[in-house]
């Protein structure tokens, strides 16, 4: 019997030569149990999870934390792993689907069977689909929009906060976009003016969804028994308040500084189960609980810039970072949307250096760490946010770093704001 099962055993075996520029990309996710449930795009691939782990030799008795866990990727490898983990998610929504995901231990049958009262309770509701706001009215047609509310008004009738009502709550909440006429940009934005080719029947795609949940299931409970996963429904720059246990190892990829609103990624769901009427309830809804990545969470608030500065959180790179932001506000007067990306990166860094200082609390002394993280350069002033980020981490009480490169970004010049080369890649840190 073997000791350790891994998640790509079997059909879901990969190719010994996985390429390592992949790591950064969560697409190859959607082949595999579990992680295939929600498509969220700010993630990483969890073949490159489980071998950063066997690399470091951690196993039974050791604890991984991730600060920044998404939808899931760490702590669903590290159960597939028999592995403990916690993981820190401050999004809500996104919150919601990781810990759906690590609902695995629920009865398929049971899932089969709410699944099927909602299915039952929705052929007798009626529908009301006039109040759903324009971008929802906008994308899907007609008859699709009916059934879509069917099912939604019949789960909110049953749903009763159990596992498989969570279950069932992920899976219609995954098939919403398969499901809409209009296209998704890269990040997730919808864009309601693109027609899609392909749209997916609702009825299909939720049935689809739900026996996709129930094999998934099966196939982790045949290799482990028991959930060792915690998720925190919080703020990475208090996390520590919120453990009990210290870690030995890191694997994360915070949100970039590149002006992407993490808050906006699932404005779509969001706005269907009338958690957001528009883009302008996402601040106070979503924005605020995270770290500051982008110039609309700056600029709503607003923050000034000689205060960051003055922050003892940003004082082993103050003097850099305040060439870079004075320069940035300077640029942005002569830019139409004098976007707040002075106050932006400043407050990046502060943010950063916060939850650096929170995992020096949690982490044991001989700990490892690796972040997956990109540089910036808005307006076209370059900030080099992955050495910024090793030299806090230094400051906060950490050892040693080094950086891998895995791919260059932002090379191809046709339709780009600015023509600075930029990188993406591993950040180590130990100690």
């Amino acid at each position: 019997m073997k000791t350790q099962l891994t998640l790509f055993e079997e059909t879901m075996k990969p190719p010994s030569d996985f390429d390592v520029a992949r790591s950064c990309t969560f697409a190859d996710n959607m082949a595999l149990p579990i992680h295939r449930w929600f498509r969220y795009s700010a993630g990483f691939a969890a073949q490159w999870v489980e071998q950063v782990l066997s690399e470091w030799k951690i196993g039974e008795g050791y604890i991984v934390l991730d600060p920044f866990a998404g939808s899931g990727t760490v702590p669903v490898v590290c159960d597939t792993l028999g592995v403990k983990s916690i993981g820190v998610e401050a999004h809500p929504v996104v919150a919601r689907i990781c810990k759906a995901k690590l609902m695995w231990t629920t009865s398929p049958d049971r899932i089969a069977d709410f699944a099927s009262q909602v299915l039952k309770t929705a052929r007798n509701r009626k529908t009301n689909t006039i109040d759903y706001p324009p971008l929802i009215q906008r994308s899907f047609d007609a008859d699709t929009l009916s059934i879509l509310d069917s099912l939604k008004s019949s789960w909110l009738s049953l749903q009763d906060k159990s596992p498989e009502s969570e279950l069932v709550w992920l899976a219609l909440t995954a098939i919403l976009r398969p499901t809409s006429k209009v296209g998704t940009a890269q990040w997730q934005y919808i864009l309601p003016n693109k027609r899609k080719k392909k749209v997916v029947p609702p009825l299909f795609a939720f049935q689809q969804q739900i026996e996709i949940i129930k094999s998934d299931i099966r196939w982790m409970q045949a290799r482990v028994k028991h959930s060792r996963t915690q998720i925190i429904a919080g703020d990475a720059r208090t996390l520590a308040d919120s453990m009990t246990q210290r870690v030995d190892a890191v694997i994360t990829s915070p949100p970039y500084a590149n002006n992407y609103d993490y808050a906006d990624a699932l404005r779509f769901e969001m706005t269907f189960w009338g958690e957001v009427n528009g883009w302008g309830d996402l601040h106070d809804t979503v924005r605020k609980y995270l770290i500051v990545s982008s110039s609309q969470h700056s600029s709503r608030e607003r923050l000034k810039i000689e205060d960051l500065l003055e922050s003892e959180s940003v004082k082993p790179i103050r003097d850099e970072l305040s060439q870079v932001v004075q320069r940035l506000a300077k640029v942005r007067e002569s830019h139409g949307g004098k976007k707040h990306y002075h106050t932006m990166i400043a407050a990046y860094c502060r943010d950063i250096s916060l939850v650096l200082h929170q995992l020096r609390r949690v982490c044991k002394s001989n700990s490892r760490m690796c972040w997956v993280i990109g540089d910036s350069a808005p307006y076209g002033v370059y900030c080099p946010i992955e050495r910024w980020i090793a030299e806090l981490a230094m400051k906060a009480g950490f050892k040693h770093y080094h950086f891998d490169k895995l791919r260059d970004r932002n090379i191809k010049w046709k339709n780009r704001k600015h023509r600075v080369p930029l990188k993406e890649g591993l950040l180590w840190i130990e100690g």
